[in-house]
């Protein structure tokens, strides 16, 4: 988190990022506890609601921005990382938070998270991972395992599913974590330390669909399963580790920082910085740019 804000952390709690307007996720949806420990997370950090900018795709959990008092913009499917980028190149200050579902991050969106990895820019991803496509009635995502039976897959998905935390491990994600909200204090814990880690933070959210959801991905059969990683003695530094416990996803439920990062590398806006001190003397006046591409 590179803000800049000088108001005191005390001077915020939750009820400062729940806007007015009413969630119309179904009842007892995975979504709600989502937004929930994301006002305790900005609550804990202390960031005005005004230098906060909240970008999303299209799907269910997409919605959020409208739910939160921070600058919000619901964008087009699978877009909302190269927008989220724009907004932090261009007012490094604010404090930028992504948010969409597995399909709109791992399907048309996929290709654009390598490019956010590999850029590090200052943002703050959480993907509500549900493992079928919610607001189109129940189809199979990308997350969706083998196997699956939905309405519009009857013989089930012949797909092996995309592993959200692999897939930004392996394009060299410096922090990386996972919750529930089974876990409400653990969901808002590591929403709050992925916003405070300085460059790209995932945060893959087992939300469940309670609509078309499968039975197993309820939060009942979450807390059952769920383990959390500083309770095993994971340590978060050590990314081969990570990976190995990633490579269990859909087969084991570990909550927590899977990696951090012990160095963190410099930000791409940080890096942009510094390229403009550099070249600062040199620079021509920008009423003379266009003389560059004059003919002679």
């Amino acid at each position: 988190m590179s803000g800049t804000s000088t108001h005191p952390v005390e001077e915020y709690q939750t009820k400062d990022y729940k806007s007015d307007l009413k969630p119309i996720w179904c009842p007892a949806c995975g979504d709600y506890g989502v937004v929930q420990a994301i006002y305790r997370a900005l609550a804990a950090v202390g960031h005005p609601p005004h230098e906060i900018a909240f970008v999303s795709g299209i799907g269910c959990s997409s919605r959020i921005p409208g739910y939160t008092t921070a600058y919000g913009f619901n964008s087009v499917h699978g877009r909302a990382l190269p927008i989220a980028q724009g907004i932090k190149l261009a007012n490094p200050d604010l404090l930028v938070l992504v948010a969409g579902g597995d399909g709109d991050g791992f399907s048309i969106g996929g290709g654009h998270v390598a490019h956010a990895v590999r850029r590090n820019m200052d943002l703050t991803y959480i993907v509500m991972d549900n493992q079928i496509y919610g607001l189109t009635k129940g189809q199979l995502s990308p997350t969706s395992p083998r196997g699956l039976k939905t309405a519009s897959s009857a013989w089930g998905s012949l797909e092996d599913p995309v592993n959200p935390l692999l897939y930004v491990l392996g394009y060299g994600a410096s922090f990386v974590a996972q919750g529930t909200p089974a876990d409400m204090p653990g969901l808002a814990s590591v929403v709050e330390e992925a916003i405070r880690f300085p460059g790209f933070a995932f945060v893959n959210v087992q939300s469940p669909c309670v609509t078309y959801g499968q039975e197993e991905q309820q939060l009942k059969a979450h807390k059952a399963a769920m383990q959390g990683l500083a309770g095993l003695g994971h340590d978060s530094s050590d990314r081969l580790k990570a990976m190995a416990l990633a490579a269990e996803y859909g087969t084991k439920l570990y909550t927590g920082i899977f990696y951090r990062n012990p160095d963190p590398p410099p930000t791409y806006e940080a890096e942009a910085r510094r390229r403009q001190r550099e070249t600062a003397s040199t620079a021509r006046p920008k009423d003379k740019i266009l003389e560059m591409f004059q003919p002679l």
